[in-house]
């Protein structure tokens, strides 16, 4: 008995089978996913993250309060890095500045109004910019040349000349800097949203909703601004670097927040006096904090740049 089928039977019937649902991720999730893949983005996100759970819980981990005076022992001042502290009974890791303030403790206090005067300012300049560069866009015309014009006008001055100039007139404060850093820093989030508004305005899901007769405001909030999202995330993240470098150079030159608050500006001011009598590391600590605050932030801020603009990675 042959077990080759006839060439007359009847072919067996298949099941047909659906092909499962993919699922899609959505550009943010993308966007987390490429990020993740880089090694020096991850390092400097876990360095930043443990820069502001130190910088956010300072007051529980800090040996000291550098700034309670009562805390302080003047006959504990300028000692060299290991130095024991008798009568607290902990040991000064980092040494002690001028005044006898533990430069461990400085530093994560430091580090308070130096990221939070960064992250600040540029959430303020990012909205008020945002806004700004939506307006032209969306305006165009005059509204559109007069932002503009005031964009490449702000952008033509160095940024330190015109923070020198509005703290000699508003005088020293956290409130003041961070009000000279948004004047600074607006300028390059509305130059982003107008450009990247221009580019959506012309898609056609938006001429889309125009058809559908949906209100302007709601085009721009809703279709419009989202997009507009990635690229300025990138310039935040990059500005909030700047921002903490201008404020230490700030507070370095005696202009920015008072002697009474903390900052690594003031922390390195107050030692770079004594560097060649040996006490290196009054200002040294203090600018190695600063210095990996900034490239931490820079790696992330170098990597969203790539994963938002596919044509910048090599």
């Amino acid at each position: 008995m042959s077990l080759n089928p006839s060439p007359n039977s009847a072919p067996t019937p298949t099941l047909a089978t659906e092909p499962m649902p993919v699922r899609r991720e959505s550009p943010w999730q993308q966007g987390l996913r490429e990020l993740l893949r880089s090694k020096s983005a991850v390092l400097g996100l876990v360095v930043l993250v443990v820069l502001i759970v130190a910088a956010l819980t300072a007051p529980w981990i800090s040996p000291q309060n550098p700034y309670d005076l009562g805390q302080l022992n003047v006959l504990d001042n300028r000692l060299p890095p290991g130095s024991e502290n008798v009568d607290a009974h902990y040991t000064y890791w980092l040494g002690t500045d001028g005044q006898g303030r533990d430069l461990l403790s400085g530093i994560i206090y430091g580090l308070r109004i130096s990221l939070g005067v960064g992250i600040g300012s540029a959430l303020v300049a990012g909205i008020l910019g945002t806004i700004l560069g939506l307006i032209a866009a969306y305006a165009g015309g005059r509204v559109d040349a007069f932002i503009m014009r005031l964009v490449d006008l702000l952008l033509s001055f160095p940024s330190i000349l015109v923070a020198l100039m509005i703290l000699a007139y508003v005088g020293k404060g956290i409130g003041n800097v961070v009000l000279t850093l948004v004047v600074l820093e607006w300028a390059y989030f509305a130059r982003t949203a107008r450009g990247q508004a221009l580019v959506e305005s012309r898609r056609e899901y938006v001429e889309a909703a125009r058809c559908q007769a949906i209100p302007n405001w709601r085009i721009v909030l809703g279709h419009i601004l989202p997009n507009c999202l990635p690229p300025l995330i990138v310039v935040g993240s990059l500005q909030v670097a700047r921002a903490i470098t201008l404020e230490a150079t700030l507070s370095f030159l005696g202009l920015g927040v008072p002697v009474t608050e903390p900052s690594l500006g003031l922390l390195i001011a107050n030692g770079y006096q004594t560097m060649l009598s040996g006490d290196y590391w009054i200002s040294l600590y203090p600018g190695l904090a600063l210095l990996v605050t900034v490239v931490a932030i820079n790696l992330v801020g170098d990597r969203l740049r790539d994963v938002f603009n596919p044509r910048l990675q090599k």
